[in-house]
């Protein structure tokens, strides 16, 4: 990939976004690679008006370069949009609300807190591929443990995530996270399903939950036969699951509430599965390309 299809550094960053036509044009280009086309008519053909329109030459319907995406009816100048999508990834470890609140100068915390939240639905691709090959599955529970509390399966005020890690000798290949009601059977056997490759080789636990693989299609090895969450963790799951609960403390200090869990995860993984990827800007380029493909989500349903 030509390294010209997104900046190298900030400085390179100021000088390819310089203007707003810029921005405009650099979404066009990704999100229209083959060439404009035309919500309406399917025209190919148009022209940028004064007001930053596209104008089809065949039926002259105007729209916007984010009109049906994630930035559907922005009201702010493009570069800001593109400046969120680079702080994101300025930091190795991401930052949180406040972070982007002070990078950007918005003027209150719900603000940078919704624009990363939108940026957050951009980061799993639809009709991703699934995992194959051997894969480590366990779960993990992410709130830590009160005193005192109970552990295991079935702990109370605690939520569940299930992890599952492809396996590449000893290092780590992709993964996936997906927050879980409970870890009966149906459940456990219903999400796997959702991310791994039907005969792929599952490796778990011995927790009876897992015993019905084999009729769903799938290799299943027992690799330890303690079933207690929290202990003993299979590696590969074990080695994720502990720079989860760092990333949550670290970046996010914990605060993540249980009904938006699920969105951080996705930013986890997005992070993760592109963790050997040397350039901050090929990461920005990756979101933009999927932001320009989402559907549009009303503020409403950023804090279900």
């Amino acid at each position: 990939m030509a390294a010209s299809l997104y900046p190298a550094n900030r400085r390179e960053f100021d000088v390819m976004f310089e203007t707003e036509e810029n921005c405009l044009r650099y979404l066009a280009e990704i999100r229209w690679p083959a060439g404009f086309e035309c919500v309406k008519c399917k025209g190919k053909v148009a022209y940028l008006t004064a007001r930053h329109l596209l104008h089809c030459r065949e039926c002259g319907r105007q729209q916007s370069v984010t009109e049906g995406t994630l930035l559907h009816r922005t009201r702010y100048p493009l570069k800001n949009w593109l400046e969120v999508a680079w702080h994101i990834f300025e930091q190795k470890h991401g930052l949180s609300a406040l972070g982007l609140q002070r990078a950007m100068g918005f003027g209150s915390y719900h603000t940078a807190w919704e624009w990363l939240h939108r940026m957050r639905r951009a980061m799993v691709l639809p009709g991703r591929n699934l995992l194959t090959g051997e894969i480590e599955v366990d779960e993990t529970f992410v709130g830590g443990i009160k005193k005192g509390g109970k552990r295991g399966r079935g702990a109370p005020e605690k939520v569940l995530v299930m992890i599952a890690a492809e396996i590449r000798g000893t290092r780590i290949g992709r993964i996936r996270l997906q927050l879980i009601p409970d870890a009966t059977g149906q459940t456990l056997l219903d999400t796997i399903e959702d991310l791994a490759e039907r005969g792929s080789d599952i490796v778990t636990d011995g927790w009876m939950g897992y015993s019905g693989l084999s009729k769903r299609s799938f290799n299943h090895t027992v690799s330890r036969y303690d079933p207690a969450v929290g202990d003993n963790l299979l590696p590969h799951v074990d080695l994720v699951a502990s720079l989860l609960k760092r990333w949550l403390l670290g970046t996010h200090h914990g605060a993540v509430g249980h009904h938006l869990l699920q969105f951080y995860l996705d930013e986890f993984v997005f992070r993760f599965n592109r963790r050997a990827s040397g350039s901050r800007g090929l990461l920005f380029y990756r979101l933009l390309q999927q932001a320009v493909t989402h559907p549009p989500v009303p503020v409403a349903d950023l804090n279900p």
